[in-house]
């Protein structure tokens, strides 16, 4: 009996596996220079979490979760998202005790029952940046930042970012009845999702994938003509900060995200390299989010960048490095009674930081070659009776096909040498 990989998954296999080193690297040196602090949490938590901090009326909820009920008859839920599992960590580990701001970010499987479609997983993985303690639009403008010097980082000069403000809960009541007279008119056209949306929630209908609410949409009221004077300044700052940073954006009235708990700004890095427009991040400020997870209120902003969707635009762009993971030393040997003493040699290389490899099948000499050419090593030697007894070996330079005799004990520095 054979087993194939459930739908909407995929493997990331050996020669792959580089491309998700590249982008992780990348991820870890960026957050660095903002002093952002890796945080893991669950790969589960109790479903509740996200009913109160992602929104019952969003498409996540009422369509895409992994639930199941566990051994002690809890309702447990795979996460679709990272902010809700950070913001209750940061609740429950009174991470708000600390010195504020609190900047953190993650790497994270997450798990969403949604038609598998390209770069868009049933399991897929997520870059996030999660920042407490602010409601100055400077901290909109640090989580912009830090995506952005990502996307610098790996050569990405062609996303264009949008930028929104979908109000506050003061000005959002206006918004939302202006929303609900011009569906009203319009229900018997809506999707089915959206006619149930129309009472509850009907921001969400904006952010609606099917045709015919795609269509209406188009001249539905917009948020911008309904914000308040504070929310007003907000966005004017968030623009002033971006603009002295350098940072190019477009304002797209029609950006609201699809999870409730944004409030005030909404941005998108956007790209056409995979065809139609493709988001490939995505974030804004969730100010009421800590206290929806049962905390005090606390400001906080961030995104979220699909990793699976950020290889594919790198690779549609031509951005994605060729593998340079290729072993440097592969050591063969002529002769089963000198397999240890090859070990021993590539042992100590190891032991010395250079990557090294010899061979374990009993191959033939030309086919112990033929495989150091398959896998890339930069160099290449063969240990021989010959070479134990003069104590000198012949090293190959792949690249450029020179010979170069070394001693035996003194490897580790020719490899010194070559400055690998």
């Amino acid at each position: 009996m054979s087993f194939n990989i459930p739908k909407g998954t995929k493997d990331v296999l050996p020669e792959d596996s580089y491309k998700w080193h590249y982008i992780e690297d990348a991820v870890r040196e960026v957050t660095r220079l903002f002093d952002v602090r890796e945080i893991r949490t669950p790969t589960f938590e109790h479903t509740e979490l996200f009913l109160r901090g992602v929104g019952d009326t969003t498409d996540i909820v009422n369509k895409e979760m992994y639930t199941f009920i566990d051994k002690g008859n809890r309702s447990i839920t795979l996460k679709p998202e990272g902010t809700a599992g950070v913001a209750r960590s940061f609740v429950e580990n009174s991470l708000y005790a600390g010195p504020l701001p609190v900047k953190t970010y993650y790497v994270t499987p997450v798990f969403r029952y949604e038609r598998p479609q390209s770069g868009r997983l049933r399991e897929h993985h997520q870059f996030g940046v999660e920042l407490y303690g602010s409601y100055g639009a400077e901290m909109d403008v640090e989580a912009i930042s830090i995506a952005k010097a990502l996307f610098d980082r790996l050569g990405l000069d062609s996303l264009v970012l949008n930028i929104n403000s979908i109000g506050c809960p003061v000005c959002r009541k206006e918004y939302n009845k202006a929303l609900k007279a011009y569906y009203s008119e319009r229900v018997d056209s809506l999707c089915e999702t959206c006619r149930g949306r129309l009472e509850k929630n009907p921001l969400r209908i904006l952010d609606c994938k099917e045709e015919k609410c795609i269509e209406i949409n188009k001249d539905a009221p917009v948020i911008t003509d309904y914000l308040c004077d504070d929310c007003k300044k907000h966005m004017e700052d968030l623009k002033k900060g971006l603009d002295t940073l350098g940072i190019a954006y477009e304002v797209n009235p029609r950006i609201v995200r699809g999870l409730d708990y944004y409030t005030r700004t909404v941005f998108e890095f956007v790209s056409d390299s995979l065809g139609a427009k493709s988001t490939v991040c995505g974030g804004g400020r969730y100010d009421n989010l800590v206290e929806e997870v049962g905390g005090k209120p606390c400001p906080s902003v961030g995104f979220g960048m699909g990793i699976e969707r950020l290889i594919l635009t790198l690779e549609a762009t031509g951005k994605m490095p060729a593998p340079n993971d290729c072993v440097d030393m592969f050591l063969g040997y002529a002769g089963e009674e000198l397999k240890y003493a090859a070990l021993k040699i590539v042992n100590d290389l190891r032991k010395s930081g250079i990557s090294a490899d010899t061979e374990f099948t009993g191959r033939s000499v030309k086919a112990q070659m033929k495989y150091a050419g398959k896998i890339g090593a930069r160099f290449t030697a063969i240990l021989g009776a010959d070479e134990i007894e003069s104590g000198i070996i012949n090293i190959k330079n792949m690249t450029d096909g020179s010979v170069k005799a070394v001693a035996i004990s003194d490897i580790t520095g020719f490899f010194k040498e070559a400055d690998l």
